[in-house]
């Protein structure tokens, strides 16, 4: 090979310097680290529901924060898996776990017609835990976000749009989840609009602020 080639190739690679593959299961554990310690940090500052952890819950209480789990790592997966594009990839699980979720939200409202009256209107409103859960719920979803957000980062995500989305619906739902926990209000009313609220508000802030910084 002719001197002078190499000598360009000597000067292009040494500046370069090795990066680890991003495997997905690495992101996936992140993920649960995330998950697992926002969990941790909602039990020290407010202690868990031990009533609903030993299974005195409502159904409702437990319907939810399944759904909320399964939008969650439905998400988080479709980060991971975004972060690392190649064909054939596909990211309808989100969609469809959404989809899931949005049942408890159709059956907050209908219980709220089906009771009708002025005193159950009202009380969507005057909920002493209302905002309270819904803004604990985004909170506890801040670490998630920034653990999703910075595999993105190291990543090549093409459609940071819906990179955003996922990340936001995700760090929503286990934010939800995790201080979810801790809240003994287990009816339907409450958990179908005030912990579902995280999802859509952090949906919402993924996909119209995330992809800003997404690009490369």
């Amino acid at each position: 090979m002719n001197p002078a080639n190499l000598e360009l190739i000597d000067q292009l690679s040494e500046d370069l310097t090795p990066v680890r593959t991003m495997k997905f299961h690495d992101g996936l554990l992140m993920a649960v680290t995330a998950l697992v310690a926002s969990v941790l940090i909602v039990a020290f500052v407010n202690g868990l529901w031990q009533a609903g952890l030993a299974g005195q819950a409502s159904p409702y209480f437990y319907i939810t924060n399944a759904l909320l789990l399964a939008v969650g790592f439905a998400g988080a997966t479709s980060v991971i898996t975004m972060a690392s594009p190649r064909v054939g990839n596909r990211h309808d699980g989100p969609r469809w776990a959404m989809a899931m979720l949005g049942v408890m939200p159709v059956a907050a409202l209908i219980t709220l017609l089906a009771q009708g009256g002025s005193e159950h209107a009202s009380a969507i409103p005057g909920d002493p835990h209302a905002f309270k859960c819904a803004l604990s719920g985004m909170a506890a979803g801040t670490l998630t976000a920034f653990v999703l957000f910075a595999w993105l980062r190291r990543g090549a995500p093409v459609s940071p749009n819906a990179a955003g989305l996922h990340l936001g619906v995700a760090a929503g739902a286990l934010g939800s989840v995790a201080y979810g926990l801790s809240c003994p209000i287990d009816g339907v009313l409450h958990l179908g609009f005030w912990h579902v609220a995280p999802v859509l508000i952090f949906g919402l802030a993924g996909r119209f602020i995330a992809p800003r910084f997404l690009r490369w």
